[in-house]
């Protein structure tokens, strides 16, 4: 007992939650996304992603980019209701009798302008919001999980993709880093004050201080030895490759019976083991050929256990309320939306993280830095 009451202290010191855990509760919550165009719901989950953030937001310079990833969404928002303002040719109820702009008879389907009704409007509306939540979901596992860490946790096999997703993932947040140090020393000069002048001095030094990052980035993966490989026998490689085409085989096969609602349960079930296993066991062997280790591997605690599962909760939410609660999950656009408790209880579920999960160290390091 006392052993677990330690354990239990333990994980609730302040320190960084794993970043696995993070994007799980994220892809949870983007899914949900995913499933419903109900804009209270979907306003109900940047309610939760930006509650999580805030309370559970550490002081990295990655941290600070979850507003780039909402200015993003806004424009996601933005361009979609301007697209449907163009090419929209919902009847209803109109608003601006807009004039339209004749197009050649080939273009078949098309229509530029003409009148703008209230359902083009609210569609538009419905599926940018919709996209830009589940591009704040990511902007909030960007803003949330330690993306160095994030590398150090992929099986070995993965160690080279993942270095090339975790650098594509992370441009956002080094852009934030670039720009906050570039007002900064912009601050303690004097200089031009014309707008286009501004935005010279502004942007050269942005995009030099990325250039150098990536350069930086480069060389100390050479350092590191990325891309080397150590030697595996033929007979080893052969065998993998077969067990990853045996994998991707099974799980096309599978996840395709599982959508045809004509195949048998078990077969469909049997192929997805199938392919899963097989996709296991090549990753394990792929592992050997990638020579690397870690120091103090990430552990996995409760509050870890925690937050991944109330992402996988509000993402089977989510899918529940698509199938049985089609009019709340999808509303239409000539009638008001409409929430159930069972919908809105599936989102506030996502809130658990920012009770469950630890104080992140940098913010306690913040704090004591203020404070002194």
């Amino acid at each position: 007992m006392s052993i677990l009451i330690r354990e239990g202290a333990v994980a609730r010191l302040p320190r960084d939650l794993h970043p696995v855990a993070w994007w799980v509760w994220a892809i949870g919550l983007a899914a949900y996304a995913s499933f419903t165009t109900n804009p209270l719901l979907l306003l109900l989950l940047v309610g939760v992603v930006s509650v999580v953030v805030a309370a559970r937001r550490g002081e990295q310079p990655w941290a600070k980019a979850f507003r780039l990833y909402v200015g993003l969404a806004l424009f996601i928002v933005a361009t979609r209701v301007l697209f449907r303002v163009l090419l929209g040719a919902v009847p209803g109820h109109v608003l601006i009798d807009l004039p339209e702009i004749p197009l050649p008879e080939w273009v078949l389907g098309i229509r530029l302008l003409g009148p703008l009704t209230r359902e083009a409007l609210l569609a538009g509306l419905y599926d940018g919001i919709r996209l830009g939540v589940i591009v704040i979901c990511v902007g909030a596992a960007n803003a949330l999980a330690n993306p160095k860490r994030l590398l150090r946790s992929l099986p070995p096999a993965l160690y080279e993709i993942g270095t090339a997703v975790v650098v594509a993932v992370t441009v956002l947040p080094q852009l934030a880093e670039s720009v906050q140090r570039v007002r900064a020393a912009q601050r303690l000069r004097a200089g031009a004050t014309g707008r286009v002048k501004r935005l010279r001095r502004f942007l050269v030094p942005v995009l030099e201080d990325a250039l150098e990052r990536s350069m930086a980035l480069a060389a100390g993966m050479d350092t590191r030895g990325y891309g080397r490989t150590a030697g595996v026998p033929v007979a080893t490689r052969r065998v993998t490759s077969a067990l990853m085409l045996v994998s991707l085989v099974g799980l096309c096969a599978g996840v395709y019976a599982v959508l045809d609602g004509t195949t048998p349960g078990w077969l469909a079930a049997s192929m997805l083991v199938l392919g899963v296993a097989a996709a296991a066991i090549g990753l394990r062997l792929a592992g050997r050929r990638v020579s690397r280790t870690v120091y103090r591997p990430d552990r996995w605690r409760w509050p870890e256990v925690v937050v991944a599962l109330s992402g996988v909760l509000v993402a089977v939410t989510g899918w529940w309320v698509a199938r049985d609660q089609v009019p709340v999950a999808f509303p239409g656009v000539n009638v008001a939306p409409e929430v159930t408790l069972t919908a809105m209880a599936g989102v506030l579920v996502g809130l658990v993280p920012a009770v469950a999960a630890p104080v992140p160290s940098s913010s306690l390091v913040h704090e004591e830095e203020a404070v002194a």
